[in-house]
């Protein structure tokens, strides 16, 4: 007895000296949670797989409406906005999944929308319209019958939800460490990998057990990709690691140029090469690294201009710079096939129909589809009035 409480006094002791044991922070119930951090849903009608409208992209205009687009005959066949947007911009992206577009409000509303009318599945606020949660530079993640997201409130921190992909209703919600998540989250191997500051966390998708959790000296702020075997974030500055998937250990590490920094979500992986982009100072660079040592395969350098945004489309790398320089890259080698100096600088994503001449990117005055072989921008639908301080918009060919 006397061993047990000495065993019992030392426990207690070393919980007051470094801090307190770990909590769960995990809640399942909105009884759970403050006011500024609850789920509201209304279920609208019952969710169902659609088909597809395959002549329609949907725009995300970066005003904060969301609109079907026919192709064929050049008009608009349905719009959504939410109701009370504080902020008249678009600040994240939608995903398409069984027909259904799951579209985040910047205000903290997410819907579920019906691709071919527009008729609404359900809705869902996270927080309140007092605490404006603020959804950022988020893709809903759909997976195991959920919807997994993370916001921020300044007054709260942050939080990653995960919500029934039937109704929108809350299935579990966990508690972040700091204010600042504007990264999307990863499933893979049934887990969800994020970050918050300095930490990289991975869930039981299911349940929102946290697994693992590694704490960093930098924060990290690139989106986390996999290559099947392990899981891959860029810090803050200039460091892609290298973690295994079970315990977060470090498998290794990439160190960028010097001058370079902030990857974000300029990162995918394709073959088991990652390839990623970086912005920096003066040179900035496309580097493509082999995801099972981290070493260097090739790296491409652009000289007085940042990297704005890259995308794997079929066997190439295609993206654009800050100065309107858009580029297609060898994925091989990293060498310049194309390259064109835009006259409208693009606020989006680039989506490449069945086409391989064409492809669409949204700028200040609209819709633009870019003709490859003759270089020639031709602005497919115009919008009827312009917007100053532009965020982003976002592009989604329905197919």
């Amino acid at each position: 007895m006397k061993q047990k409480l000495i065993t019992l006094l030392f426990v207690f002791t070393f919980i007051s000296m470094f801090g307190q044991a770990p909590a769960n922070k995990t809640n399942y119930s909105n009884k759970a949670l403050p006011a500024g951090e609850m789920v509201t849903n209304k279920s609208v009608r019952p969710l169902k797989k659609v088909k597809l409208y395959d002549e329609s992209i949907l725009i995300y205009d970066y005003d904060g409406a969301l609109f079907s687009y026919d192709l064929e005959t050049e008009s608009i066949a349905w719009t959504v906005k939410a109701a009370d947007n504080h902020s008249e911009m678009c600040a994240n992206k939608i995903t398409l999944h069984d027909g259904v577009v799951y579209v985040p409000f910047v205000n903290g509303e997410i819907f579920a929308v019906d691709n071919l009318t527009g008729d609404i599945f359900w809705k869902s606020r996270l927080g309140n319209i007092t605490d404006q949660i603020v959804l950022k530079d988020q893709t809903p993640v759909i997976a195991n019958g959920k919807l997994y997201i993370t916001a921020q409130n300044q007054n709260e921190g942050s939080n990653l939800y995960a919500l029934d992909l039937k109704d929108g209703s809350l299935a579990w919600n966990y508690k972040l460490d700091t204010a600042a998540n504007d990264i999307p989250v990863l499933f893979f191997d049934n887990k969800i990998f994020t970050q918050s500051g300095p930490n990289v966390y991975s869930f039981d998708a299911n349940t929102g057990k946290v697994l693992s959790q590694k704490t960093f000296e930098e924060a990290m702020t690139g989106k986390p990709v996999t290559d099947g075997l392990n899981v891959f974030i860029a810090n803050e500055k200039n460091t892609l690691y290298a973690l295994s998937p079970d315990k977060l250990d470090i498998v290794w590490e990439f160190k960028l140029d010097e001058n370079q920094f902030n990857v974000k979500e300029r990162i995918f992986e394709k073959d088991k090469i990652l390839y990623f982009g970086a912005q920096g100072t003066n040179t900035t660079s496309i580097y493509a690294v082999d995801s099972k040592t981290g070493s260097q395969i090739w790296k491409t350098d652009f000289k007085e201009d940042n990297i704005e945004y890259i995308v794997r489309e079929v066997e190439n790398l295609w993206g654009y710079t800050k100065k309107g320089r858009l580029f297609e890259l060898d994925l091989t080698n990293g060498e310049i096939a194309y390259e064109v100096k835009l006259t409208t600088q693009p606020v989006s994503n680039i989506e490449f129909p069945n086409d391989d001449n064409l492809f669409y990117y949204y700028c200040d005055a609209g819709l633009i589809q870019f003709d490859l072989k003759e270089k020639d921008e031709n602005v497919y639908y115009m919008r009827t009035s312009l917007k100053e301080n532009i965020y982003s918009a976002y592009l989604k060919i329905v197919r």
